[in-house]
Parts: C-alpha cells; structure tokens; sequence
C-alpha cells in the first residue's frame, strides 16, 4: 500500500513507480533492493490470465465486431496492468526486503 517495509509509515514509490534511495522516516535503504523487471512480468502473467475469460466475457455478453473486442479488451487490460504494476512492484519490494535481497554491488 506504499509504505516503507521496514517502519510502515515512509512511502515506498515516489511518483508511479520510482523507489526514493532511502525512506524519509526511517532511512532504510529502499533503493538498494533490485526490483527490476520482476513487477513487470508478474502483473503482465496475472492480465494475461485474466485476458482469456475478459474476451470470453465481452464476446459472449456484448457480440462486437472483432475490431471492437480487441479496442475493448485493449484498453481494459492496458488500464488494468498499469494499476497492478504499481502494488505488485510495492508487494516485490516488500518481499526482497522480507529477505534481504540488497544489491551488494560490485
């Protein structure tokens, strides 16, 4: 719910998605854990799990053009994956913190 992990009352994300070096209230440090593309691909898995009965839903429901279901089904998704990229890249960080998975560096 961006929070901090470590103290519960610091933000996690600044803006959408960057993570601030540190925590303001805390000052654990945040921007050591390496979330990279990990969010990406499990928000993307977790839509696309969900892509199958949306477009089985739309078509059955709502008979559109096949243009029209991939308009609709395309922006459902797209809005979809933006909003779960953001908690499940705050849910990635909890975890790394939970394990202490810090870049050490080189």
């Amino acid at each position: 719910m961006n929070k901090c992990p470590n103290c519960g009352e610091g933000r996690l994300l600044r803006g959408y998605l960057a993570v601030p070096a540190q925590c303001e209230v805390c000052h654990a440090p945040l921007g050591r854990y390496p979330a990279a593309d990990g969010p990406a691909f499990f928000a993307m898995t977790i839509m696309l799990l969900l892509l199958i009965p949306l477009i089985g839903f739309t078509w059955v429901l709502f008979r559109p053009s096949p243009v029209m279901l991939l308009v609709i089904t395309g922006v459902i998704t797209t809005v979809l994956t933006l909003i779960l990229l953001r908690f499940v890249k705050g849910a990635f960080i909890g975890y790394l913190w939970a394990k202490n998975e810090q870049d050490r560096g080189a």
